[in-house]
């Protein structure tokens, strides 16, 4: 089993989007995915046409001292979802405190659901440094990074990347973080500008880069994937592509000695 956490610095990047759609990627190219909600806004559950009026979670689970497969869901394509769940203030605060006092929460529920050593989690945080976003970064052996072709997505970077230092690199379980671009529209000079200093700074840790394209949008309207929603449309090849450059390392690692 491997932990994939998607992490951002900032909101408006498209983050949970790309969460979902990877997801939906990485289950077409074999691997069994379980996708994690760890954001208190509580959407990526909607990206895979979920009742919207659900309130099960893994929060309000942990308050309950629930099983986390009690509160899951299996999406049309084949993507095991664990939302958040919807909690009052009160409880949210108290699910914080919970995960701050408890650092092998994650990986121990993780475990408890038996997952095969062929399968993918993939942890959606909130934007910015939270109690959320360092959880997800102590677990995962990836950090997928989500950012935009911009100076000021751009100027974030060295602070997430910093936070990848504090809690993944010293783990040897750890392969490495990456960045996928996202939103990216070629007839702006300023995008092709700054993806191609992202490239010569990070080269091949650019896993993904993710075209501006309408489907995307269009597919959430309609409770789908991009990929079931357009098969062919450029996003939808980006995603597959960006899939499948996380698969090789995934494969690499574990063919390790």
């Amino acid at each position: 089993m491997k932990i994939i956490a998607v992490v951002s610095a900032k909101g408006g990047v498209g983050k949970t989007t790309a969460t979902a759609n990877l997801c939906a990627a990485l289950k077409q190219g074999g691997r069994n995915v379980l996708a994690i909600d760890l954001d208190p806004q509580n959407a990526l559950h909607l990206h895979f046409g979920d009742n919207p009026r659900r309130i099960a979670g893994t929060s309000r689970a942990t308050l309950a001292g629930q099983d986390w497969r009690d509160v899951g869901f299996s999406s049309s394509s084949g993507v095991v979802v664990l939302p958040y769940g919807a909690v009052n203030e009160d409880d949210r605060q108290a699910f914080e405190r919970h995960l701050d006092g408890h650092a092998d929460w994650l990986p121990r529920n993780i475990q408890a659901l038996g997952l095969g050593a062929e399968d993918v989690v993939v942890l959606d945080t909130p934007p910015g440094p939270s109690v959320y976003m360092r959880t997800a970064l102590s677990a995962a052996q990836l950090s997928v990074i989500v950012t935009l072709p911009d100076a000021a997505s751009y100027a974030t970077l060295p602070m997430m990347e910093g936070l990848v230092q504090t809690y993944c690199v010293k783990r040897p379980d750890f392969i490495n973080h990456v960045f996928v671009v996202n939103q990216v529209d070629n007839s702006r000079l300023l995008a092709r500008d700054v993806l191609q200093v992202m490239r010569a700074d990070f080269g091949k840790r650019v896993v993904g880069v993710i075209h501006q394209d309408q489907s995307v949008s269009e597919a959430l309207a309609f409770n789908q994937s991009v990929l079931d929603y357009d098969p062919r449309c450029q996003a939808t090849q980006d995603y597959l592509a960006c899939a499948r450059n996380i698969e090789a390392m995934l494969t690499t690692f574990g063919s390790s000695p």
